[in-house]
């Protein structure tokens, strides 16, 4: 029993810590993004978009390989992994956040898009006739405005960082306590045969997922209440 307890809980927790680092991250790097393509008028913020939204639609294990060579030691790897005292970030828990990262980031970043599209010019325009600077309109007109927006996307990413497989496996192998998150212990699980590990894990999933949806309908609904 005990030893069933650390074969399923290791990967709960280790893939909660990826999903939880990842979607800070991205709160972080993908709120800028999302504004700046929201706002701008340049004519190819839609070829950034399309590159911010290519993992909807790649292969994962396709953006897993280039992922790989990209942190392996003779490329980026080589550079940043030194930084954390490591040779290399392929196989390692920090390339996971960088891979998570990558993966993940349309899911975040086209909710809030999405939510600072909606809100218009109208309300920055008052903003701006009431001496408040770009900055202060941000924080205090913007971002409260857009915020069903933010929690959906940091909604949708934490859940697509849990649900990660061919990523997580191209870039970070199968090592227990190190890279072998949910989505890899089920498939080690089934490969090995062990169906009632196979079957905690799953159905945990499977609850995950409903309340994922769920929530995304209340949000829904309470921003659509809201609007009204």
């Amino acid at each position: 029993m005990d030893l069933l307890l650390a074969d399923t809980w290791q990967p709960i927790r280790l893939t909660l810590e990826l999903a939880a680092i990842t979607t800070v991250l991205l709160m972080f790097v993908g709120t800028p993004v999302a504004w700046w393509l929201a706002r701008s008028r340049a004519w190819w913020k839609e070829g950034v978009a399309t590159v911010v939204s290519l993992p909807l639609v790649l292969p994962p294990t396709v953006l897993g390989f280039y992922l790989l060579v990209a942190l392996g030691p003779n490329a980026l790897g080589g550079l940043v992994g030194p930084l954390f005292g490591l040779r290399t970030l392929a196989f390692t828990f920090e390339g996971l956040v960088i891979g998570s990262v990558f993966y993940s980031m349309p899911f975040v970043v086209q909710p809030i898009r999405n939510a600072f599209e909606a809100m218009g010019d109208r309300p920055l325009e008052v903003a701006a006739t009431l001496r408040a600077s770009p900055l202060r309109a941000f924080w205090t007109v913007a971002v409260p405005l857009a915020r069903p927006g933010f929690l959906t996307g940091a909604v949708l990413g934490f859940a697509h960082t849990v649900g990660e497989f061919g990523v997580v496996l191209m870039i970070g192998g199968n090592i227990p306590g190190e890279t072998k998150v949910l989505s890899v212990a089920i498939y080690d699980f089934v490969e090995t045969a062990q169906w009632r590990e196979a079957h905690i894990l799953a159905g945990g999933m499977v609850v995950f997922a409903f309340a994922v949806i769920l929530t995304m309908t209340l949000i829904e609904k309470r921003a659509a209440r809201a609007g009204a």
